[in-house]
């Protein structure tokens, strides 16, 4: 049950908000003045704080002021009350850090439904959300609490890749969004002698060359099909309008970019300063995570050594060594190409 702080010093106001609100299942909490109500909040920390602005001791506009400075209380959202509806008000409300601003009289819908947008929206914000194709998938269905890229990717001209078929290449200008209906997608950068390091992973469902459009420049990378691939394609106008959406869906892209750069760093430091062995395990690791489907048996991928070699950033000698240490350990076993993990604990282990 979410707790409420209504701070309000007509009694007969008080009292009545104080009955909808709890009626709509709400625990609410209720000061008289403003200096109450900031004792109050220190010490209940409610999910939102609804606040009248002329108000004797200290007005709505000190207590918000106050709240802004305390860390414990800041980011809850704040909805003033006010009897007066001239822009001044409004503009300096929203200036100091207002979520909303509600004008006496008003509707029990109109209390409610500020309410429920603001809960809403704090809990989007503090949402995590995986920094990869599927995390903007959850992310954009959670804001229009439907399943806005399934239906985006519905009826769309269908591109098919054949294995090792270039979908994209570094330096060229983004010009569509791509689904994965079937098939599996490597990117990959390419140094000046000629060697590939795999950046990202892709299965069905997920979506890739978002990075590209949201920077507005070129792609970074080379995406090619890993296996017979089936591509639905999303024209980049439509989906500058959905990421357009409102600021929220801008916060939670650079929240999902900035976590992008970390794991790549984090890749970076792998690649710089762990063995052979702990690089081959995490790669083992990382595909397991991606492509495993829940049934109860042991994970097997059929993916060249090739492409294992650029993920682990090895040559593919040293890798298929390894692969062979890993077998004679009974950690994994290969048939006909396949690698089945048979000892997960072992590899993860090698990553502590």
């Amino acid at each position: 049950m979410k707790c409420l702080l209504l701070i309000e010093d007509n009694a007969e106001i008080r009292e009545n908000i104080m009955e909808i609100l709890e009626l709509a299942n709400y625990k609410v909490d209720t000061a008289e003045n403003g200096k109450l109500g900031v004792e109050l909040a220190i010490k209940i920390k409610p999910d939102l704080i609804i606040c009248d602005i002329m108000m004797p001791v200290l007005d709505g506009y000190g207590v918000l002021h106050l709240i802004n400075k305390n860390p414990e209380l800041k980011g809850i959202p704040f909805i003033f009350l006010t009897a007066k509806a001239e822009r001044d008000d409004f503009r300096k409300g929203m200036e100091m850090g207002a979520d909303d601003y509600i004008t006496k009289p008003f509707t029990e819908i109109e209390l409610l439904n500020a309410i429920e947008n603001r809960l809403n929206k704090i809990e989007f914000l503090k949402k995590k959300y995986e920094a990869n194709a599927v995390g903007v998938y959850e992310m954009l269905n959670d804001i229009n609490g439907k399943k806005i890229f399934s239906e985006l990717a519905n009826d769309r001209n269908t591109n098919t890749y054949k294995k090792k078929e270039i979908i994209y290449k570094e330096g060229n200008h983004p010009a569509r969004l791509f689904y994965i209906q079937k098939g599996q997608v490597k990117t990959f950068k390419t140094n000046d002698d000629g060697k590939e390091l795999t950046v990202s992973l892709f299965a069905k469902g997920d979506f890739f060359g978002y990075t590209a459009l949201l920077e507005g420049t070129i792609y970074k990378e080379t995406a090619e099909a890993m296996d017979d691939t089936e591509l639905a394609i999303i024209p980049k106008e439509e989906f500058e309008i959905l990421i357009n959406h409102n600021k929220e869906v801008t916060q939670k892209f650079i929240q999902l970019l900035a976590k992008n750069i970390t794991e790549k760093e984090e890749q970076l430091l792998s690649l710089a300063y762990n063995s052979l062995r702990k690089r081959v395990a995490e790669a083992l690791i990382t595909l397991q995570k991606k492509y495993h489907v829940d049934i109860p048996k042991k994970f097997s991928i059929h993916i060249s050594r090739v492409d294992l070699s650029n993920i682990v950033g090895t040559a593919t000698e040293s890798l298929i060594r390894t692969l062979s240490d890993f077998r004679n350990e009974s950690i994994i076993d290969i048939k006909e190409g396949n690698i089945i993990i048979l000892d997960e604990k072992k590899l993860a282990l090698m990553l502590n």
